[in-house]
């Protein structure tokens, strides 16, 4: 892959056990002096190797992708399956650790989706990776009414600092009335909204006594992926500036290590780089005969799509990060409302899982408010038009992708073509992928 010969070799840092704070893979899972730089020998060659610990992978990745310049202070706040601390990135890109607020907050939002879930059974400190962010899109079915004496309970027990969250086994709430109630019961949504607002108002208080200018925030982890929660931190102005980069998740750590390297060899903390930057699409069948095919027209697929036709669409690069953002995703109109229906059985998701929408730049505010750009996906909007049901959640809310010619100018020509055809720039858009596969 590379015609030259190789500088350093990068690996970043892991553990082999959640519960284990030994056996670590390269620098290891937290730390930030957690930095190994050292002579190594690699197919023959003279190497640098190069390993930083996992937290400094997402704060590395989110200040060499965000637009700020290098020497710009900024806060951080990882927030993810382990990590909720709120960091402080000098002007010399010096980090330092402003507190951790809570352990584990994206694992605490799986652990509650399991104890409705009839079919969890998991051991005490186990939890399914995707669970937290379905319990973020079943809050929104929440009624904002105050929450029950039960259900206080279970979040009073779940965000007790002084109990080591990863003791706590599901029967430890078996004589509640939450204990396997069902994911989709109307109470355990307004459980699961309250929930979620809790845990956004512990940061949320934290931040406020720990922060002392209005620096921009740079947020990262697998939490950095909750809209909701990113809305919430624009609407608190406590900061300048608020980035996400698309791929806060660990999909993000070897670019963040990648970063941490640059850094360190040559002070260079900022890259050059595209959300479209992962692998190439590739032609995984032989013979496609038994597909019909035509020329690729713009206006032949606005047509398809607004007769009620599902697509899949691929172009160029995929995205890095889990996002769909235009280069590989399945397409469809914004209405009627089934076919979010229609999206989830397709992809064998949940009922309850919203769908999110495309929409040409210089048109969101005609759906959506705020109208300002979203060009990676990672805020909740106010939908503010009738004529998209199908990306419009039952909160009346949607996480928008703007796109404009220069971002990505296929997707921005099609959008085009359906607003000429059906009268909407909008369009549905999720992933090309089965459940449970990136792609």
């Amino acid at each position: 892959m590379i015609d030259r010969p190789l500088d350093v070799i990068a690996q970043s840092g892991w553990r082999r056990a959640v519960d284990s704070d030994c056996d670590d893979i390269g620098a290891g899972h937290a730390g930030l002096d957690s930095i190994i730089y050292s002579p190594c020998m690699m197919m023959g060659q003279k190497v640098s190797y190069f390993t930083s610990s996992h937290e400094r992978s997402h704060l590395l990745c989110a200040y060499g992708l965000s637009p700020f310049p290098q020497g710009q202070p900024c806060y951080a706040l990882i927030w993810e399956g382990q990590f909720g601390e709120f960091y402080r990135i000098d002007k010399d890109v010096n980090i330092t650790s402003l507190g951790r607020v809570i352990d584990s907050p994206g694992d605490r939002f799986a652990f509650l989706y399991g104890l409705a879930d009839p079919t969890f059974n998991l051991r005490p400190g186990q939890i399914r990776l995707s669970d937290a962010g379905k319990l973020m899109a079943i809050a929104a079915y929440g009624k904002t009414d105050k929450i029950d004496e039960d259900g206080q309970h279970i979040i009073d027990v779940l965000l007790d600092k002084h109990i080591d969250f990863r003791t706590i086994s599901k029967e430890h709430f078996q004589s509640s009335p939450y204990y396997n109630i069902g994911i989709e019961h109307s109470r355990f949504a307004t459980l699961a909204y309250h929930f979620s607002n809790a845990i956004f108002e512990i940061f949320y208080q934290f931040a406020k006594d720990v922060i002392f200018d209005r620096a921009p925030l740079l947020i990262v982890g697998g939490c950095g992926l909750n809209c909701d929660w990113n809305t919430k931190w624009i609407e608190t102005a406590l900061f300048s500036d608020i980035f996400v980069p698309p791929c806060s998740n660990d999909s993000g750590s070897a670019i963040g290590t990648a970063i941490d390297t640059l850094f360190h060899t040559k002070g260079i903390a900022k890259i050059r780089w595209t959300p479209y930057a992962g692998e190439s699409a590739y032609d995984d069948i032989e013979n496609p005969s038994h597909f019909s095919q035509e020329q690729y027209s713009p206006r032949r697929v606005a047509e398809l799509l607004d007769n009620g036709c599902v697509l899949g669409w691929v172009q160029g690069r995929y995205e890095m990060g889990p996002r769909a953002l235009g280069n590989r995703s399945i397409l469809a109109a914004p209405y009627p409302r089934g076919n979010l229906i229609r999206l989830n059985r397709i992809k064998n998701r949940e009922g309850f899982r919203p769908i999110a929408p495309l929409c040409l730049e210089e048109y969101m505010g005609d759906y959506f408010h705020p109208a300002h750009p979203s060009p990676y996906m990672l805020e909740f909007r106010k939908v503010i038009s009738n004529v998209i049901p199908a990306v419009t959640h039952v909160d009346h809310s949607a996480r928008p992708q703007s796109v404009n010619e220069s971002q990505n100018p296929r997707m921005h020509q099609l959008l085009t073509e359906y607003k000429k055809v059906s009268g909407i720039g909008v369009l549905c858009n999720t992933s090309l992928n089965f459940h449970g596969r990136a792609s």
